[in-house]
């Protein structure tokens, strides 16, 4: 309950006001039965309208005070709780935009919406109820009992046991609840994934007709929420009316009892229908408690489920240091590294090579050989399981998270756009950047030619994800987005798939022009893209089988020998043109 610490020491003060009107309101509360009491036994019974009168106005002032009191402990706890729920989706974002890799790949996505929605909702409807009725509920409680048994010790009897009845089916129900709605919360994250995944996989849904699995596939998670559901909701619909039942017998128990102490005299009619009066403020709070009780069950299980998104491990931090401005220089050194939620299978073995400033490096092999992985150690995103990666001399260890993707501009091989513009989709990557920077960065990535095309060319809205955008020009605007960061090691990972050759060819030379001192990583599966670089890497199942020049790799690697004959072939003419610009 660490979340609700934190917060309280913002909002102590109204917190603090709203808790006084809520003891005021229950004073007010308690005090109306006792001055019934008297009216009933001083005034109607000797009829004394002067008295019945005074008490009369005396019980609707209380009344109107109480009312008051309730008014503003309703505005604070919608103040407070309110605020509360958006600090705290506020302070999950931002964990979330802080996530380490490790953190990413443990909560899916799904999962981290409904927490971000439902399970704060839950948390932030608690904190409105417990300043409106939880602490109500045990003062109006407590003070009836004691005021019940000044009325009368001998019915007191009867009220202590009703209550030592419905408090064991309060700890049995919550005991009960707990692990049923803790399964509904994860049952919510189920149903949250199957329909994202159907979102981001619409197409190939359509392309494949595959409705009716994905039907199915919904209807088996919708009828899981649902079941979990219902059998959570059955604890409190056995319980509820079982508690009820059990005050209610206590009511006519007491009316009974009453009855034959009024008969020998032992007792006035005022003070039993007070004591009838208590006991029924005593049963709304016993049911308000049981609601708070059941509420807390499910609060409990959404503040686990928050806390594990606050406590998720962060973003690297490193030491503060920055690598250094307008360089470029990389080297791995005998690294290994294993996914820390995969097979435990290293993907990348005992690797070691070096770039300097200003060389291009192409990346190629066969799939799965840990091409895009290299990108990911590049960023930081997880921790070697051995070995070193140097930028610019510096272990990437040592340096702040973000002052090393600054010296870092990324073209993913999936091709994100976001909903806007499309000059706020290529300023995305440089959010200074002026506006014929951009134009030159979408000239460089060959997409300033269909922009132009476009009805208001750079201020042409995309939809979600750039839906309304083919796959290569998608990736040209990823591209262009790479390039106006203007950062000194640009990495393209495998982002040039979906453009033919000579788009690409005219990318590349584009790439040259732009900045002779810039750094380029080519990931790729092209022969004709990776022998125009400086130097080439070729990966299988993670080992370094070559590096080195088109030329060097053609006469000592049979691995990209194999991957040059296969996609172009071996003849005199294709190693010329290898040579070529």
């Amino acid at each position: 309950m660490g979340i609700y610490k934190h917060y309280f020491h913002k909002y102590k003060w109204l917190f603090i006001t709203a808790v006084s009107c809520v003891f005021f309101e229950a004073i007010c509360d308690l005090l109306q039965p006792t001055i019934m009491a008297h009216i009933i036994d001083e005034g109607v019974k000797n009829s004394q309208v002067g008295t019945v009168l005074k008490l009369g106005l005396l019980m609707l002032t209380i009344t109107a005070v109480g009312a008051c009191f309730a008014a503003t402990r309703s505005v604070l706890a919608s103040k407070v709780s309110q605020s509360f729920g958006a600090d705290l989706r506020y302070d999950v974002f931002t964990r979330i935009i802080n996530f380490s890799e490790i953190s990413a790949d443990k909560i899916e996505s799904g999962s981290l919406i409904t927490r971000m929605t439902n399970d704060i909702s839950q948390i932030t409807q608690f904190i409105n109820g417990m300043m409106r009725i939880f602490f109500k509920a045990p003062v109006t409680c407590l003070g009836s009992i004691i005021l019940a048994v000044v009325l009368s010790l001998q019915l007191s009897s009867i009220l202590f046991l009703v209550i030592a009845l419905v408090a064991i089916f309060i700890v049995i129900s919550m005991r009960l609840s707990y692990i049923r709605f803790a399964k509904v919360q994860y049952a919510i994250d189920k149903v949250n994934t199957v329909v994202q995944e159907y979102l981001m996989g619409i197409r190939l849904v359509k392309a494949f007709g595959r409705y009716k699995d994905e039907e199915e596939k919904f209807d088996r998670t919708n009828s899981d929420l649902a079941n979990k559901t219902v059998s959570s909701q059955m604890v409190i619909a056995y319980f509820s009316p079982l508690m009820s039942l059990t005050i209610n017998f206590g009511i006519a128990l007491i009316l009974y009892v009453g009855s034959i102490f009024f008969g020998r005299g032992d007792i006035e009619v005022g003070k039993v229908a007070a004591f009838i009066n208590y006991m029924a403020q005593i049963l709304a709070s016993l049911i308000m408690i049981t609601n708070v009780f059941n509420t807390f069950v499910r609060t409990k299980a959404s503040t686990e489920r928050v806390n594990e998104v606050l406590n998720s491990e962060e973003d690297f931090k490193g030491s503060e240091q920055t690598p250094g401005q307008g360089l470029g220089e990389l080297a791995f050194e005998d690294v290994t590294f294993a996914y820390p939620s995969g097979s435990g299978i290293p993907i990348i073995k005992n690797l070691s090579f070096k770039i300097k400033q200003g060389e291009s490096l192409a990346i190629i092999g066969p799939t799965g050989s840990g091409k895009s992985t290299l990108v990911w150690l590049c960023l930081h995103f997880y921790d070697l399981e051995k070995g070193t990666i140097y930028l610019n001399g510096m272990d990437i260890k040592t340096i702040d998270c973000n002052a090393l993707r600054d010296q870092i501009a990324l073209a993913p091989q999936k091709s994100m756009l976001f909903t806007g513009t499309i000059l706020d989709n290529i300023a995305w990557g440089n959010p200074q950047a002026s506006k014929e920077e951009i134009i030159k960065a979408a000239r460089v990535a060959q997409a300033d030619d269909f922009i132009q095309l476009m009805p208001s060319q750079y201020e042409s809205n995309l939809g979600q994800g750039g839906v309304n955008l083919s796959g290569g020009q998608k990736q040209r605007l990823s591209i262009a987005r790479a390039l106006v960061k203007q950062a000194p090691l640009l990495i393209l990972d495998d982002c040039t798939s979906a453009l033919d050759a000579v788009t690409e060819a005219k990318v590349r030379r584009g790439l040259r022009t732009m900045d002779a001192d810039k750094t380029v990583i080519m990931i790729t599966q092209r022969i004709g893209t990776a022998m125009f670089a400086d130097k080439i890497l070729v990966l299988d199942n993670g080992v370094k089988v070559g590096f080195g020049s088109h030329q060097e790799l053609l006469e000592s690697c049979n691995t990209y020998k194999g991957i040059f004959d296969s996609q172009i072939g071996g003849d005199m003419k294709g190693v010329a043109y290898g040579t070529g610009n």
